[in-house]
């Protein structure tokens, strides 16, 4: 018996030991959780009434962070002092540090800043309220901000409504009720009172909820007035054969307006004064202003009194707001601090512009390291001269005795004689593009300083006829490109497809305003046939003056062409990926301009052609592009947008997980925001954009 016991046992430790080593792995820990928090219950509760207390406690169903609560986070109507909002464990509290208005509505959105704790799924677009009266507010408006320029939607900015319908109230009183832009750029603003309002957006960097001029804004010039509209809906529900079961009905809400349209931007407004003044060279002076200017400041030489009228040549920006003077006086470059006496315009404490005068030292001090070095170079030159002096002493001793010297001497005397090209100043010449020319491509030269004058008969041009070259028939002179920069020249001529050109300035035809001259150049310049290039034609439903640009990678401007007769054409491109932007060129001045809130002026409207443009060599694209047919938010292709959505890692995951035909609806917001926005300016793109879906 005692043995039939032993071997039982014996039994029961072999089979545990076996099924451990059967399972070694770790067990699994079910499948991913995409589900973002969830409430389980607040104090007060949600759309509570007659709160008189001063923090809030929201409580979740799981551990919960708040994610860039700075930028996502905002409570409306704003307080003085920002509450103190924190999370601990599943709840978040939020403690209000002034008194509570009375009789007011608040609502605090957290947009997509609460995430739970382990997997960061969010809580997208959630928003609390609760009343310090008898009465909770209902109503919402919503809509999109996008990038006036660009048409970039814009993030985590404010929108606001003032029912104060006076145009100043923007200027000088905080907005009264506020939401945030999300990562798509869209917003709601909620539980508003029945009445008028303005809508207004802004980037508000000072924090005090109204226009500063130097801040990002929107507006909508018309008013607005929040309403709701019920529509039904039905759901069938079919039996296992397919058969009709039930038809459910069921009644909704939508609080309109919802497809508000801000096209933001900056008014450009910056105060006039003097950023910096420097001299970083002993030739050169650099005066910087804090804002662009429609002239240039006069300068008067106070010290040193003797001096040349004409004393120095300017390079500039298109603004004149970044300034460079070349001093081409020896007598000013030579004296260690020049005062010079500067009139200019000067942004007063009225923001009106006035004259003024200041006196500015522009002192300058060598670097050590090139004062050392200066020193070096004038130690070896003497050192060369004191033997090379030496040597030919030498040499006329040997020669009155009838001697010669010997060769290793007649070796030194020549190397010390050789004069070493780049121990002589020069002035650095290269042309501006090297490689292949496109067609039309114009030569232009640059230079490291001013030029002085140009030796017309040391440009050479020439063209190249099957194998020998043959002098150009007319060499045009060369011209300064423009009057910012004194060192860009260019060779007024057009280049043909498929030829070749030699360029050949001799030495010492260009001299610059310090006396330099140039070394030799001789360059050629392949200009591609026409095979190598794209045809762009569009005709366009623009009215009146448009431009078009073609974009390339970043957006970087790439060619600017003006909108004729309802069409435009974009010849000889380079193959490549391209975009397309086009500007309703209200002024007629050629480039893009912004808005101005006194003024009542929006900015120039831009387009996107909704289509990147793949361009292969020797082809022609043919098209017609109705700037109204794609809604305005749907317009610019996401190769280029910059400011895309967060990915929230929940969304993201979820989508790779997904499996077979199964689809995953969009979220949208709770007012029935629609996906497309038109405002007053634009055709409304939505329905076509749903029976797309």
């Amino acid at each position: 018996m005692k043995g039939r016991w032993t071997y039982w046992l014996l039994t029961l430790v072999v089979g545990v030991i076996l099924a451990a080593c059967a399972s070694i792995g770790s067990p699994e820990g079910g499948p991913r959780d995409y589900t973002p928090p969830q409430v389980v219950k607040s104090s007060p509760e949600a759309n509570a009434l007659n709160f008189k207390g001063q923090k809030v406690e929201i409580t979740f169903d799981e551990i919960v962070n708040l994610k860039d609560q700075q930028k996502k986070v905002i409570i409306s109507p704003a307080p003085k002092t920002q509450p103190l909002i924190r999370t601990v464990g599943k709840k978040v509290t939020i403690e209000f540090r002034d008194e509570l208005e009375e009789n007011t509505t608040y609502v605090i959105d957290f947009s997509n800043a609460i995430e739970d704790n382990n997997e960061g799924n969010q809580l997208d677009g959630y928003s609390f309220a609760f009343s310090t009266g008898d009465e909770i507010d209902t109503l919402a408006v919503s809509g999109i901000v996008l990038r006036a320029n660009d048409l970039e939607p814009m993030q985590h900015v404010i929108v606001g409504l003032h029912s104060n319908l006076d145009d100043t109230a923007f200027t000088r009183v905080p907005l009264e009720r506020v939401s945030r832009t999300n990562d798509l750029g869209k917003f709601t603003i909620r539980n508003l009172k029945p009445g008028s309002y303005h809508v207004f957006a802004l980037s508000d960097v000072d924090g005090d909820y109204h226009m500063a001029r130097t801040e990002d804004i929107a507006f909508l010039d018309e008013i607005i007035v929040p309403t709701t509209s019920e529509y039904t809906s039905q759901d069938t529900v079919f039996t296992f054969d397919r058969r009709v079961d039930t038809v459910m009905t069921a009644t909704h809400t939508l609080y309109l307006p919802n497809d508000l349209l801000l096209c933001m931007f900056n008014e450009g407004y910056r105060n006039h004064y003097v950023r910096q003044t420097s001299r970083p060279e002993a030739h050169k002076l650099h005066i910087l202003f804090g804002a662009p200017n429609d002239s240039l400041p006069q300068l008067e030489v106070l010290h040193p009194a003797e001096h040349e009228r004409d004393w120095y040549r300017v390079e500039r920006t298109m603004t004149n707001d970044s300034l460079f003077y070349w001093i081409t006086d020896s007598a000013l470059i030579k004296t260690d601090t020049l005062i010079v006496a500067m009139t200019y315009l000067r942004t007063d404490t009225a923001e009106r512009l006035e004259q003024v005068t200041d006196t500015v030292r522009f002192g300058y001090r060598k670097p050590s390291s090139q004062v050392k070095e200066e020193e070096k170079k004038a130690k070896e030159r003497e050192e060369r001269a004191k033997r090379l002096a030496q040597l030919l002493e030498k040499q006329e001793k040997a020669a009155a005795q009838g001697k010669e010297l010997g060769e290793g001497d007649l070796e030194e005397i020549k190397e010390l004689q050789h004069v070493d090209p780049n121990d002589t100043p020069r002035l650095n010449m290269e042309l501006a593009k090297s490689g292949s020319f496109d067609i039309g491509d114009s030569i232009i030269l640059r230079f490291d300083t001013p030029i002085a004058s140009i030796d017309p008969r040391g440009v050479h041009l020439e063209i190249k006829r099957d194998t020998l070259w043959v002098p150009y028939p007319v060499v045009p002179s060369l011209r300064p490109v423009d009057d910012l920069n004194p060192m860009r020249y260019w060779l007024p001529f057009t280049t043909l497809p498929d030829s070749t050109y030699r360029l050949t300035i001799d030495s010492a035809a260009v001299t610059s305003v310090y006396g330099l001259h140039n070394n030799p150049l001789v360059k050629d310049m392949k200009v591609k046939g026409t095979e190598e290039y794209a045809n762009v034609y569009f005709k366009v439903n623009a009215k009146g003056d448009a431009f078009v640009e073609l974009l390339g990678s970043g957006e970087r401007v790439m060619r600017t062409v003006k909108v004729k007769d309802g069409a435009f054409e974009l010849l000889n491109v380079t193959p490549g990926t391209y975009y397309l932007r086009l500007t309703l060129d209200s002024n007629g001045n050629g480039q893009w301009d912004t808005g101005n809130y006194n003024s009542h002026l929006q900015p120039e409207e831009v387009y996107y052609y909704p289509k990147r443009l793949k361009l292969r060599r020797n082809w022609d694209l043919d098209e017609t592009w109705n700037i109204y047919e794609t809604a305005l938010d749907l317009q610019k292709p996401e190769d280029i947008k910059r400011n895309k959505p967060e990915q929230a890692k929940n969304k993201v995951e979820k989508k790779q997980d997904k499996t077979g035909n199964e689809d995953e609806e969009e979220d949208e917001f709770s007012t029935g925001i629609t996906n497309t926005y038109t405002g007053n300016k634009y055709d409304d793109a939505r329905n076509r954009r749903r029976q797309n879906r």
